[in-house]
C-alpha cells in the first residue's frame, strides 16, 4: 500500500507540474551578442514596398543576407517583390497582417494576425516565415509577449539602431545614425517604403564603412544563434522542437531521459523556462549491446533551400528524400520542415 501511495503522489506532482508551467512568453530582443563583430540589417515591409528591388540589388552587390519583416498586406500588394526577397536567400519574419498596435488586441486576435501572415507568405513563396516577430510600431508589453509566445513566436525582435528612414530623412542623417551607434551585435531598423528613399543612398556607403571597420553581416537568426538545422545531431542524439504546451518535465517523460540530463545537455539554466521553437538535443535510446548508430538524422529546412540543393549537400537523391519524407511535390518544401536524412 505504501508503494501505491508513493506512486500516486509522484503522479499527482507531475500532473501539477504540467498544468502550472506554460510555454514561455516571447523573448524581447534589442541586439545580439557582443561577439563576434557582426551586425544584422533588417527591413520592415509595409503596404507599398517601393524600394525592395533597389535594396535587393545593393545587398546582392555586397553579398549580404538581411532579414525582412513582412506584413500580410504588403505580400498581397506586391507578391512578386516578396518572391524575389525569398529567391535571393534572405530571411523573412512576421510583421503582422494589418499592422495594428498589438497592445490593443486580444491574444486570439494576435494569433490570427500572425497566422494569416504565415498563410499568405506560404501561398506566395512556398515557405513559411521564421518564427521571428517584429511588433508594429515596436509597441509591446507583457500582454503582447505572452500572446505572441503562445502563438508560437519565441522571439520579438526590436532594434538597437533606428534609422528613422520612414520619415524621409536624408541619406547623410541615416548614415550617421548607423555609423555612430554601430557596435557588435547591433540590429539596424530600416524600411522598404517610398518614404525611406534616403536609405537607398545611405545603404551602400553604410555597408562599405562597416566592412572597413571589420564588421560582418548576418541575418537575425544567425545573430541570435538560432539553430537552422544545418548541422545534424551527433549519431547518439536527435533534435526535438518544443511546441506549445510543452514542459521539460513532459518531454522528459516522453523521451525517457531525466530532466537533469536534458537541462545539462542543452545548457538550460532554469528547467521551467523553455520556449516554443527551441530545439533540444535528445540522447538516442540505443541497445546497450549495439554499437551501430541510428540510420538517420534530421535536417531542418532553411530559407533558400530546395530539395535539389539539400540532396546535393547530403549526397542523397531527390527521389529518395521525397519518398522517405513522404513529400508529394519535391518543389514544395518549407522553412522549418524537418527532413529525415539517411546516414552514409
Amino acid at each position: 500500500m505504501k508503494k501505491i501511495a508513493i506512486v500516486l503522489m509522484v503522479l499527482l506532482l507531475v500532473s501539477t507540474t504540467w498544468t502550472s508551467i506554460e510555454a514561455a512568453s516571447s523573448r524581447i530582443i534589442y541586439q545580439g551578442p557582443s561577439s563576434p563583430k557582426v551586425v544584422s540589417l533588417t527591413f520592415d515591409d509595409g503596404s507599398d514596398g517601393t524600394n525592395i528591388d533597389q535594396i535587393l540589388q545593393i545587398l546582392e552587390a555586397h553579398k549580404i543576407k538581411a532579414t525582412f519583416f513582412l506584413t500580410g498586406g504588403g505580400v498581397n500588394h506586391h507578391p512578386n517583390k516578396i518572391r524575389r526577397i525569398v529567391s535571393k536567400g534572405h530571411e523573412i519574419g512576421n510583421h503582422s497582417y494589418t499592422h495594428p498596435d498589438f497592445r490593443k488586441l486580444t491574444k486570439t486576435q494576435m494569433k490570427n494576425e500572425l497566422q494569416r501572415t504565415e498563410s499568405i507568405i506560404k501561398n506566395v513563396t512556398g515557405i513559411y516565415p521564421k518564427k521571428l516577430f517584429r511588433a508594429p510600431y515596436g509597441a509591446y508589453n507583457n500582454h503582447v509577449l505572452e500572446g505572441v509566445g503562445k502563438a508560437g513566436y519565441p522571439y520579438t525582435i526590436q532594434w538597437s539602431i533606428d534609422t528613422i528612414d520612414w520619415r524621409g530623412d536624408s541619406a547623410t542623417a541615416i548614415y550617421n545614425r548607423v555609423i555612430k551607434n554601430a557596435k557588435p551585435g547591433a540590429i539596424v531598423l530600416m524600411h522598404t517604403g517610398k518614404g525611406a528613399t534616403g536609405t537607398l543612398e545611405a545603404l551602400p556607403k553604410m555597408i562599405k564603412e562597416l566592412k572597413r571597420q571589420g564588421y560582418g553581416f548576418v541575418t537575425v537568426s544567425k545573430l541570435l544563434n538560432v539553430s537552422s538545422g544545418t548541422t545534424p545531431a551527433p549519431a547518439d542524439f536527435y533534435y526535438y522542437t518544443v511546441k506549445s504546451g510543452d514542459t521539460l518535465y513532459r518531454i522528459s517523460l516522453n523521451v525517457g531521459v531525466s530532466v537533469k540530463v536534458l537541462a545539462s545537455l542543452n545548457k538550460i539554466a532554469d528547467p521551467n523556462r523553455i520556449y516554443v521553437g527551441q530545439r533540444l538535443m535528445i540522447p538516442r535510446k540505443e541497445s546497450k549491446t549495439s554499437t551501430t548508430p541510428a540510420p538517420y538524422y534530421y535536417y531542418t529546412v532553411k530559407s533558400g533551400d530546395t530539395l535539389y540543393r539539400i540532396s546535393l549537400n547530403v549526397g542523397v537523391s531527390v527521389k529518395v528524400l521525397a519518398s522517405l519524407n513522404k513529400i508529394a511535390d519535391p518543389n514544395r518544401i518549407y522553412v522549418g520542415q524537418r527532413l529525415m536524412i539517411p546516414r552514409k
